[in-house]
């Protein structure tokens, strides 16, 4: 095992100042993957692009992000945290800032391409500085509390603040808001993070990151793919069986490299691999909660992308609250296996909920039931999960398992949003082939394929619910302690 570099400075003053400048960067970071969406309509029509090319402007982020997460990670374990956090923040702004002024499709797709390469140099770096800076079970828990809720809520805020811009400003300034992110997030690592906490006697596994970021690049383009040409076409089967075969080499490298990518002790850890696993099936479902809902109130309720956002409000609500009592009050007292299998069987439900939607369904009593109930489901997952999944990680590994994190569930989306994509379409022609079309069988069709899409989702996350129950278990002392190897807070 790589050696670390450890500080005698325990608990400095300014860690909470230290959380809120993290917190921003990742708040723009959840806030990223959803804000661009409601604002397509109006890029499409100002730069000319089609209904084809659409998804690209979303995907070109997931797929940069997706895939370079791993190697961030590991950057940040051999550059320090610091340096790699601000770099982060930095290029994720200029890059927003050439999206915003973006006036081609071409430098639009490749300024969220940029965006998503340099979030997978910070979402890491923030988490592991989080890890690093909270020791004190109390503080960590509710920092994992807030930290939980922004991951979850962020999105549907994203959504709401999507339609503000847009109705209000541009479609450019959802581009544009990440710069007043960036720059205190910038500015504030620089004078709040004093030191690096970097590993010593490591390097760049060449081999393990050309197979693991070839591998997922595969992958989350084969899913993407495979929602507009479909799973039969030969290029969709190609990217997928390259990018399984890819990842499984890397599997191979890192049983045999001196100092691998990802060492296989991180995910070999039955709470962490449980964790890591959850966090994925929970991407792989979650975010057709924003996509196919999304549609719902908009092109079957008629509701303006302000409104849609504002829907959102109480899952978000509800998420924070229960993610900080989940991480403060209970996984100290019940460990990660109930609350964990609690919240993929809540989320379930709310997604068999979503399912019961018609064509004339009504806020109150059809979407926010299903909403509140989602959002203290997934309150009782995200914020453990992620506690977990690096709680007791050595500081050399550290960057490896926030990467990690943020990459099963980014991975997971991917596929999530891919697969039930498919399902959906084909569920909507299947029953349009049988009934002659007009606007009122358009509608039922489209609400008969999200609905099949949400049976699938709430199947995924009973599977989640069984596997959490089964792989999960109450952490060791060692474990709660950081097994003597995390490296104390005032490392900064």
């Amino acid at each position: 095992m790589t050696d670390a570099v450890t500080a005698p400075d325990l608990g400095h003053g300014r860690r909470w100042w230290v959380f809120a400048v993290l917190a921003i960067a990742q708040l723009m970071i959840v806030l990223d993957a959803t804000i661009v969406n409601i604002a397509l309509p109006s890029a499409q029509q100002a730069l000319h692009f089609s209904d084809a090319d659409r998804q690209w402007v979303v995907t070109a982020y997931a797929l940069a992000f997706g895939s370079l997460l791993l190697l961030g990670g590991r950057i940040g374990d051999l550059f320090g945290p610091k340096r790699v956090f601000i770099t982060g923040a930095i290029g994720f702004g200029l890059a927003s800032g050439l999206g915003g002024a973006a006036q081609s499709f071409a430098v639009l797709v490749a300024a969220r391409g940029l965006q998503g390469a340099f979030a997978a140099l910070m979402a890491p770096a923030a988490l592991s500085l989080v890890t690093t800076t909270f020791t004190d079970p109390a503080e960590r828990g509710t920092a994992f509390g807030i930290w939980g809720g922004i991951a979850g809520g962020a999105g549907a805020i994203g959504l709401l603040l999507g339609g503000v811009l847009t109705q209000s400003l541009s479609w450019r300034a959802t581009l544009f808001i990440n710069v007043a992110f960036a720059i205190p997030a910038a500015i504030g690592g620089m004078a709040l993070l004093r030191r690096d906490v970097r590993a010593r006697g490591s390097r760049i596994d060449v081999a393990g990151t050309l197979t693991a970021t070839g591998g997922l690049f595969a992958l989350v383009y084969g899913f993407a793919n495979a929602e507009t040409h479909g799973w039969g076409a030969s290029t969709t089967i190609a990217l997928l069986a390259a990018g399984i075969l890819l990842l499984v080499a890397f599997v191979a490298t890192q049983l045999r490299a001196a100092h691998p990518l990802l060492p296989l002790r991180v995910v070999l850890n039955r709470n962490r691999g449980g964790s890591f696993l959850t966090l994925g099936l929970l991407g792989l479902g979650v975010f057709s909660v924003f996509l196919f809902l999304t549609y719902y109130l908009q092109q079957i309720k008629g509701y303006s992308p302000i409104t849609s956002g504002l829907a959102y409000l109480p899952l978000t609500l509800v998420l924070v609250v229960v993610a900080g009592v989940a991480n403060t009050r209970l996984l100290p007292r019940t460990g990660p296996r109930p609350l964990m299998a609690a919240g993929m069987a809540l989320s379930a439900i709310s997604f068999a909920l979503f399912a019961t939607l018609g064509v004339h369904s009504s806020y109150g009593t059809g979407v926010l039931p299903g909403l509140l109930i989602a959002g203290a489901g997934l309150g009782l997952v995200f914020a453990p999960a992620t506690d977990i999944a690096i709680r007791g990680i050595s500081t050399a590994d550290a960057g490896v398992a926030s990467a990690l994190v943020n990459a099963t569930n980014q991975v997971g989306g991917s596929l999530g949003i891919a697969l039930l994509s498919t399902l959906s379409a084909t569920a909507a022609n299947h029953y349009l082939a049988a009934r002659q079309p007009n606007p009122n069988v358009i509608a039922h069709a489209a609400v008969h394929g999200y609905a099949t899409a949400y049976w699938w989702a709430a199947a995924i996350f009973t599977v989640g619910a069984f596997i959490a129950g089964l792989l999960l278990r109450r952490p060791t002392e060692s474990e709660a302690v950081g097994e003597g190897e995390l490296v104390p807070a005032g490392a900064f």
